[in-house]
């Protein structure tokens, strides 16, 4: 059964944007490490409520709920969190999906 991590981002101009656009380019061969596939990784986002939209939007595919965990919780993932926690605000959920 596949599970998504799925995170909106917003991107706070005073803060160091270089610093998050580094942890993007880092986070991808991990993810894919722990068979983790970007189903999407956007900026072109419309919000259908009136609730802030996000300046970012991702969806990741794994196979199974461990990857996942592995993934998020492993020492390379924790090695660039703070490029993204220090320089963004995100808000992130899994969610399993239907097959």
């Amino acid at each position: 059964m596949s599970w998504y991590f799925i995170a909106d981002i917003y991107i706070d101009n005073n803060k160091n944007k270089g610093e998050y656009e580094e942890y993007i380019r880092l986070v991808k061969p991990i993810v894919e490490s722990f068979n983790g596939k970007y189903i999407v990784r956007t900026e072109n986002i419309f919000n259908f409520c009136k609730d802030k939209t996000p300046d970012r939007v991702i969806v990741i595919q794994f196979d199974n709920l461990e990857n996942l965990k592995a993934c998020f919780s492993s020492k390379e993932y924790k090695a660039i969190m703070s490029k993204r926690t220090m320089n963004v605000e995100s808000k992130a959920i899994i969610a399993e999906g239907i097959e």
